[in-house]
């Protein structure tokens, strides 16, 4: 077993300056398995940019071994400095038009069966960088037509005929994360607004899009207050919800306030069920993209959970 990529001396709740030790059930199992085996030697010969690398997640051993990756374009420096995100906070390099065919074509070479693309912010772009999500997820589909696709898009400040180029690109699903609940979203994501996020997902969910979004849990929220997101995000239509616990990337980002017990997460998976998500991904070592790829399915979440409470019957 390893531990999650999470820095040492995180300050434990009520008592300043004092180590919180990680729990038990935050420990992920070393990579293992030859599809993982073979994407990995595809990334180093040819130097790809994958997130799962570079932000360490805990999966990307069970993701690649199941065939599916994400991949961050527009850059790796961004407009808003958000207090969980590790990525650099700045002025982004000009915009690079030849990425779309580089980012369909490194898919293409690790047959990838799934794909997640994500972005940097680029408030400083009129189109808030939506011209190249469009010609990214054009590409991917030309290159890969077996390939399916997941967008996790920033907000483009709501601005419909930004979201609508995401709309007309058509991925089978399109994600805009809310991150926290409404009282934190100030201090966790700095130049973001909770309800102008909520306005981006209900004009996809307009344009017939599959959406999806998803929250942290340890910032300092009630669990009052995540339910009531939960709620928020049901009302805006919202499809499928994932709930994780944030880790603190660096000193310099927010500290973790608790480790919630998955106990706790297996509790907003069933309410979250009951609230009408059509699929609830709810634990600790839950991140965005984990099991995406069957996030793609409709009904299919939601007829496992069925079948969970029939069977306790």
């Amino acid at each position: 077993m390893i531990e999650l990529p999470v820095i040492d001396g995180v300050v434990e709740q009520n008592v300043p300056g004092a180590a919180l030790k990680k729990p038990n059930w935050l420990r992920v199992k070393l990579p293992i398995g030859e599809e993982y085996k073979h994407v990995r030697n595809l990334v180093d010969q040819h130097k790809l940019h994958t997130i799962c690398e570079s932000g360490n997640c805990p999966n990307m051993g069970e993701c690649w071994g199941e065939g599916t990756a994400t991949f961050m374009i527009l850059g790796n420096i961004c407009t808003r400095s958000c207090g969980f995100c590790a990525v650099a906070t700045g002025r982004p390099d000009p915009v690079d038009w030849d990425e779309p065919q580089r980012v369909a074509e490194a898919i293409h070479l690790m047959k990838v069966k799934h794909a997640v693309v994500t972005s940097v912010d680029r408030d400083e772009i009129k189109d808030g960088g939506s011209i190249i999500w469009y010609n990214t997820i054009k590409a991917i589909k030309a290159l890969n037509p077996n390939t399916t696709l997941e967008t996790l898009i920033p907000d483009f400040k709501a601005e419909a005929e930004n979201i609508q180029r995401i709309i007309d690109a058509a991925p089978e699903v399109v994600s805009h994360n809310i991150e926290t609940v409404e009282r934190l979203t100030k201090e966790v994501r700095i130049q973001a607004k909770y309800w102008r996020s909520m306005e981006t997902l209900r004009i996809l969910k307009q344009g017939g899009m599959r959406t999806k979004s998803g929250i942290m849990l340890g910032l300092g929220e009630t669990k009052v207050e995540v339910i009531e997101t939960m709620q928020h995000l049901r009302d805006s239509f919202v499809d499928v919800i994932t709930i994780g616990q944030y880790l603190q990337p660096s000193k310099k980002h927010l500290q973790v306030q608790r480790f919630v017990h998955p106990d706790e997460f297996k509790e907003l998976r069933e309410i979250g069920y009951k609230m009408g998500f059509d699929y609830v991904e709810s634990g600790p070592l839950v991140r965005s993209s984990y099991h995406s790829e069957k996030h793609v399915i409709q009904g299919w979440g939601r007829s496992r959970w069925e079948e969970e409470k029939a069977l306790q019957q």
